[in-house]
């Protein structure tokens, strides 16, 4: 398992994006959601503030997607396709980090991970965000 440390580097698949990250609460914000973008991409996130992300290398290769509100902005790396992170939709002041991209972590470190009922989001309904349910993963004995 991964340590809770504060201050992680990153990067996209090819290299092209390198960047550190400050997340907010470690590793304890750890969340999946089920709105269809997500539920496609399948990523596990992390939070970071607005600012805590730094940039090292290769900003200018990122693109960026919106749909629906065009509230959120995910980024993405345009030379290898790899989500690096994105401005949630609910929270525009915090950042949804990728922990797959970041340095000697993997989302299959995480034996639960909370998901997030996107498809019934708090700006559309007005309710607090509600957990839809655990992802586990339960690791094979060798």
């Amino acid at each position: 398992m991964t340590s809770d440390a504060t201050v992680r580097a990153g990067q996209c698949h090819c290299g092209s994006v390198r960047f550190e990250v400050t997340l907010s609460d470690g590793f304890k914000s750890i969340r999946r959601c089920t709105c269809s973008y997500c539920r496609m991409r399948g990523a596990v996130v992390a939070m970071a503030a607005m600012g805590g992300i730094r940039f090292l290398r290769g900003e200018e290769a990122l693109t960026t997607y919106r749909f629906q509100t065009g509230s959120a902005q995910h980024f993405f790396c345009s030379r290898c396709g790899i989500y690096t992170h994105h401005q949630r939709r609910s929270d525009q002041s915090l950042y949804a980090v990728n922990v797959a991209c970041l340095d000697g972590v993997s989302p299959f470190d995480f034996a639960e991970v909370p998901v997030m009922d996107g498809v019934n989001h708090t700006n559309d309904t007005g309710k607090p965000t509600r957990q839809a349910g655990t992802l586990r993963f339960i690791p094979t004995a060798d």
